[in-house]
């Protein structure tokens, strides 16, 4: 099957727009013909449709590439390191990881990729309109470009707080002339995209050619999920409650908690019942270091990146893992808090175990505990055997919302407090064997700690519950001034952007 890639590069200070390629994916199958242009670019429901699939496509910002999301905000948070091979592999992850950030050493990307997926549904929601085809369609399609907007403005104004808010495809001369939003109207504009959105998404995706497609239940936990990280508590439990149902049972989108922890892991199992927002990856891009990061590789780099140095199994009671690159290890302070928690196994690859038992060997790395992201550890099964570099075709699917998550959100909206509350909290805990706890805000950021590690929530739970500058004073965090990032220089460079508070 194929996933459109449209070659849009956008920074403030550069735009490019041109042709459409193709590569194989394994969800949302079209065929592009020809060349469109801007002005004309939509005329018929093919054209339209990989306009809506080059939209969803900055969605593997997630895991893809090297300067992927769940990297940088595992490297910030309390559960891991940056690591790598040295001091400056990755200096941004690095930078982030001992709050030295600025302007040179922040990865463009992070804005750039962003602003990518954005101008594409700009330019789907203008053009769409005219498209001779059914008005159903456009509606879903426009309500898919909405939440996609949605999502990629979300994350921007989480990371940067201060960015331009652009609705509608600009001229070459305009972009140097952008401002910088009030962030207020950012979330407005959010909140706005994401509630047209609800109205119109399907329920559910029935067809196995539209896997992926988002739904009513992906847009009201995305909304959920903002209205929580604006203090908008209420209205967050409200949008929490249609996604969740009753806790431990499934929902009325068809959603459920796995039986099996261990299950969201399965490389093979995409899609699953608690999948709520997902990213495809396949090991089929054919992807090589010509084209790695560029918009055309459809890989989970982050797999690649999390396993051991040099990796060799020595024995048979070693797992068949593949040599990786070393990020993002677990640091002392998690193992302790998870060592006896039953998603440990699945969760943390105690290599230092295995090494001292004389059952396998690595290299230590930058930053080395001897402790690795399982959830992610690549395997010499799942390397692709076609063309490219095999290191960078990994398959795993990531999540960027699922039901255990939006079931803790739930809980943290109400206050950490009465039965709803407790009964969501029960049920993340029961799912893994555990018993009921008495439910606090306490007990339910323990809970997303042990439930989420490694999936890139940790850094912003800790920012959005003002928890961030105890936690990581060790790490070098300040108070006013870490909770975003600097804008990358080139953002600002030739520009009326300003950069953020105390990174000049």
């Amino acid at each position: 099957m194929k996933f459109i890639k449209n070659t849009y590069i956008f920074g403030i200070g550069a735009l490019i727009l041109g042709a459409i390629t193709s590569c194989s994916d394994d969800f949302l199958e079209v065929e592009p013909k020809g060349k469109f242009l801007t002005n004309n670019y939509y005329e018929n429901e093919e054209q339209a449709y990989t306009g809506l699939i080059a939209t969803y496509d900055r969605l593997q910002k997630n895991t893809g590439g090297f300067d992927n999301l769940v990297a940088m905000m595992n490297s910030g948070s309390d559960d891991h390191f940056a690591g790598g091979g040295n001091a400056s592999d990755g200096q941004g992850l690095q930078d982030f990881s001992s709050y030295n950030m600025n302007s040179v050493s922040m990865p463009q990307s992070y804005w750039s990729d962003h602003y990518q997926g954005i101008f594409r549904a700009n330019i789907l929601l203008l053009q769409l309109p005219d498209v001779p085809m059914d008005a159903s369609l456009i509606s879903r399609f426009s309500a898919e470009a909405k939440a996609l907007r949605a999502l990629y403005y979300f994350n921007l104004v989480r990371m940067f707080k201060n960015i331009p808010l652009i609705t509608e495809p600009i001229d070459q001369a305009e972009i140097f002339n952008i401002p910088q939003a009030n962030p207020a109207d950012v979330y407005a504009l959010i909140e706005t995209d994401l509630l047209g959105a609800i109205a119109v998404l399907p329920e559910t995706i029935t067809s196995a050619s539209e896997t992926g497609r988002l739904t009513k239940g992906g847009a009201q936990a995305l909304l959920g999920k903002v209205y929580l990280y604006i203090g908008k508590n209420a209205l967050a439990a409200a949008q929490f409650a249609e996604v969740n149902g009753t806790p431990g049972e499934v929902n009325q989108y068809g959603n459920k908690l796995l039986d099996n922890f261990d299950d969201l892991w399965g490389v093979s199992n995409k899609f699953n019942s608690e999948s709520i927002i997902e990213v495809p990856h396949t090991n089929e891009s054919l992807t090589g270091w010509d084209n790695w990061g560029q918009g055309s590789d459809e890989g989970n780099s982050y797999n690649q990146m999390v396993g051991p140095r040099t990796y060799s199994k020595l024995s048979d009671s070693a797992p068949d893992f593949a040599a990786g690159w070393s990020f993002n290890p677990i640091t002392q302070d998690l193992y302790d808090f998870i060592k006896d928690d039953p998603r440990f196994n699945a969760t943390v690859f105690d290599m230092k175990a295995l090494k001292d038992a004389g059952d396998a060997d690595y290299i230590a790395g930058y930053q080395d505990t001897g402790y690795f992201l399982r959830k992610f550890m690549p395997t010499n099964a799942d390397k692709s055997t076609l063309a490219g570099n095999t290191e960078l075709n990994y398959r795993q699917n990531s999540y960027i919302i699922r039901l255990a998550d939006t079931y803790l959100m739930e809980a943290e909206a109400l206050g950490a407090t009465g039965t709803r509350a407790q009964a969501l909290l029960d049920a993340v805990r029961a799912r893994v064997g555990l018993p009921s706890v008495p439910v606090s805000m306490d007990a339910v950021m323990d809970e997303r700690r042990l439930e989420l590690v490694g999936e890139g929530h940790r850094w912003f739970d800790l920012v959005r519950t003002g928890r961030a500058a105890t936690v990581l004073a060790d790490r070098g965090f300040v108070a006013g001034t870490h909770e975003i990032f600097p804008i990358p220089f080139k953002e600002f460079e030739n520009t009326i952007i300003e950069q953020n508070p105390n990174y000049n």
